[in-house]
């Protein structure tokens, strides 16, 4: 698959934008780069409209389908936090950096949506307990949190950061076990914060992944993918 129909002219221009600035510019003043380009577009997107932009959930999106996985998942209103312009299905509300703090969620009322999804975004987080509290929080009774991170071993194939992925990672994930000090186990996680979560399932995800190619722009999955269940 080309590379600029799989990540969308938009990303295409800004990832060779960071590669030539992580070449030209020292890395004590390059690692600063996300931070501010996450503050230029908490402002950017408020006034522009974010565009349409093929990130890791659009690479899913054939499997899902086979799988059934909308049909179950996705029924009723969705909130699809971090989608960064790559929304799980039409009509699925959008939240990010421009909405405010994905820890949080402020002003979204308890139990609002019949699912919440969430794409590589929980490793991007200090806190990913506090996120985890407030997107199950809005979660209705019966409905699904459906979480999809990268997995270590695919993605960043070492185990302590700085990662090569992405500057802004803050955490590593494996599926079932944590890794300290920096791979926290996604099941065992959950099982922490949330005694009355049923996971339907947490599993590898790695449909056209090339292991030759660096995850930045593998062509297939490198992601762990986990539902949950609220109680009615």
């Amino acid at each position: 698959m080309n590379l600029r129909g799989l990540i969308g002219p938009l990303q295409y221009v800004e990832e060779k934008l960071f590669s030539a600035a992580n070449r030209i510019i020292p890395g004590r003043i390059f690692k600063y780069l996300p931070t501010i380009y996450y503050n230029v577009n908490r402002y950017r997107f408020r006034v522009l409209k974010r565009p349409t932009i093929k990130r890791e959930t659009s690479k899913a999106r054939s499997r899902r389908d086979r799988e059934g996985f909308f049909a179950k998942y996705c029924r009723g209103q969705g909130l699809d936090v971090g989608y960064g312009g790559d929304v799980i299905v039409p009509g699925c509300r959008g939240w990010d950096i421009e909405h405010g703090d994905a820890h949080l969620l402020a002003g979204v009322p308890d139990a609002e949506f019949d699912f919440v999804y969430s794409s590589h975004l929980l490793e991007h987080l200090a806190d990913p307990t506090l996120a985890l509290r407030n997107w199950w929080r809005v979660v209705k009774p019966g409905g699904y949190l459906l979480l999809y991170v990268p997995e270590r071993n695919l993605a960043e194939r070492k185990k302590t950061l700085p990662s090569d992925l992405s500057l802004d990672h803050k955490h590593y994930f494996l599926v079932d076990r944590d890794d300290p000090p920096d791979t926290i186990g996604l099941v065992p996680l959950i099982e922490r914060l949330f005694a009355d979560a049923k996971i339907v399932y947490a599993k590898i995800c790695k449909e056209g992944y090339d292991p030759n190619v660096p995850a930045k722009f593998n062509p297939g999955e490198f992601s762990i993918e986990c539902v949950l269940k609220k109680p009615r």
